[in-house]
């Protein structure tokens, strides 16, 4: 690990003042203190924002709820107003990492995990434009049975790795940051990036600007919600394809859904048209198979991982026939 300079923050405009060059802000650091024993992150500088006031989870005036960047993952899930009106956030951060890692992760710094490609966490591979930029993508002619099969360029093709973020994808979240320059909204769908030509850019966070929130709309789908994961074994393990699901019911009838979708791109990934050939119809096995098969149309696969897009499709009407509960 390089040598860094460490500097502890007690208050938001403290954290943002003390960023600068290459330093990070240090909150759970269960990605961050990874990345930096093996050398692929190099920070010359810590900013510890632990004791900035940002771990409150409260209500919005408009029935929404506020979850604090700085709120532990376990805290979020076990929160009582997460389970009852959100309970899709809920299952999918207990699907992910283990009790321990829950215990000390942030909301703010699962949002910026980076991907766990074996080609971006082992420096010994040339290899990689997220490291270094013009290198190459070793995973493209690679070891790619995880990667992606929407949304990647010749550049990169590797996965976001969070569950967490796949729901709030599906829940419309609204990503709260503050920089220099004041205070800003980031609709979810638009905080991570595709790779592009820039793949070393993994979201639209300006520099030095720290997330402070994460808000949720009031949520019509909390009693027909699933996060459906599928890995190579049952615990402790990234997804190979997940899925958040909800629907919004009247009697057998879909006013609106919602299906998002992980381990399939560099960012979480609504499937819209899918969702859109949902609204209005009854809901039956025919109705979600048919938004299953939307939901993988333009999918492009590499010669590790083409099974991914049937796994895709089943798991999105695995998720689909839980949710609205079809047998």
């Amino acid at each position: 690990m390089n040598p860094f300079e460490y500097t502890r923050a007690s208050s938001v405009n403290a954290a943002i003042q003390a960023l600068s060059g290459r330093a990070k802000f240090l909150a759970g650091g269960t990605n961050l203190i990874d990345l930096m024993k093996n050398g692929v992150e190099t920070p010359d500088h810590l900013v510890d924002i632990n004791r900035a006031p940002l771990a409150a989870i409260e209500p919005l005036p408009d029935g929404g709820l506020r979850l604090g960047a700085l709120a532990r993952n376990s805290d979020t899930a076990n929160h009582p107003q997460v389970r009852q009106h959100y309970p899709l956030l809920s299952q999918a951060i207990l699907a992910g990492a283990s009790p321990q890692l829950r215990n000390l992760a942030t909301n703010g710094g699962n949002l910026l995990q980076r991907t766990r490609c074996p080609y971006f966490m082992d420096t010994g591979f040339v290899q990689c434009n997220k490291r270094h930029p013009a290198s190459g993508c070793g995973a493209l002619d690679g070891f790619n049975r995880m990667h992606a099969i929407f949304g990647a360029s010749d550049k990169c093709i590797a996965v976001h790795p969070s569950d967490m973020c796949i729901a709030l994808a599906a829940l419309d979240a609204t990503v709260r940051v503050q920089g220099r320059d004041g205070e800003r909204r980031i609709a979810f769908a638009d905080f991570h990036r595709l790779p592009g030509n820039t793949p070393e850019i993994d979201t639209n966070l300006k520099p030095g600007e720290l997330i402070v929130s994460i808000d949720l709309p009031p949520n019509p789908y909390a009693a027909h919600s699933h996060y459906q994961k599928v890995r190579d074994r049952l615990s402790y393990e990234f997804a190979l394809v997940s899925v958040a699901a909800a629907l919004d019911l009247d009697g057998d009838s879909i006013r609106s859904a919602r299906i998002a979708l992980g381990g399939v791109a560099h960012k979480p990934w609504r499937a819209l048209a899918a969702e859109r050939s949902l609204n209005g119809r009854k809901l039956t096995r025919d109705s979600l198979q048919s938004a299953a098969r939307q939901a993988v149309e333009g999918a492009k696969a590499y010669k590790g991982n083409a099974f991914k897009i049937q796994l895709a499709q089943s798991t999105v009407f695995r998720a689909l026939s839980v949710a609205g509960g079809v047998a």
